[in-house]
């Protein structure tokens, strides 16, 4: 019997450098390139398929801009996204101020986006806890309080990495007969392989 194919748009988002390029290069390709990368400007574009059951989730990933110059841009990317990966980085108090900008931006114009959070660069953590700026009960809090998973996460280590998306699939997974039914104009079986292996930026 063929697999259903559910497809769920994703979009990371986050403070500039928190570490969402990682986080996707360590999931897809189960690598951390080591060194400055080269700041996002838009959005990095990727997919990578999931079989749960009888059903295959593929999920489109855009990595947008941290920038706030690119602040408008990213509200391009995100319309239309069932799930958000709000990304902090655990040693920088301020980007979790960011992250919470986000979640208001996606709870006003896109209600029916699942939202989780992402701690990043946990493993610095690991080696000095004196580096943590950002309290794991003060996001737990605040993920119970908007009805968001919550992960910390290092794509150096990998650690939590799969976990993260993999809920992301199995959520998805679970509501697949719903999403169907929401997206009515969204042949979930039509093949699609081109446009879920563009890219606009490496």
């Amino acid at each position: 019997m063929t697999a259903m194919r559910v497809d769920v748009k994703v979009v990371m988002l986050g403070k500039e450098s928190v570490g969402k390029t990682s986080l996707v290069e360590r999931y897809v390709h189960h690598r951390f390139l080591v060194g400055p990368y080269q700041n996002t400007i838009g959005a990095a574009f990727v997919a990578k398929a999931i079989n749960i059951g009888e059903k295959m989730i593929t999920l489109g990933i855009w990595d947008t801009a941290g920038s706030e110059r690119y602040e408008a841009m990213s509200r391009i990317y995100y319309r239309g996204a069932r799930a958000a990966i709000v990304c902090y980085d655990l040693t920088d108090s301020s980007s979790f101020l960011r992250a919470k900008f986000w979640v208001k931006e996606l709870q006003t114009f896109e209600e029916h986006c699942k939202i989780y959070l992402c701690g990043t660069k946990n493993d610095l953590i690991e080696a000095d806890r004196s580096m943590r700026q950002v309290d794991y009960h003060d996001v737990q809090d605040f993920a119970e309080e908007i009805g968001a998973h919550h992960f910390e996460t290092s794509s150096k280590t990998g650690n939590n990495v799969d976990e993260l998306f993999i809920k992301v699939a199995l959520d998805f997974s679970n509501s697949a007969l719903e999403l169907m039914r929401d997206e009515k104009g969204v042949d979930l079986g039509h093949k699609k392989d081109s446009y879920f292996y563009a890219c606009c930026h490496h």
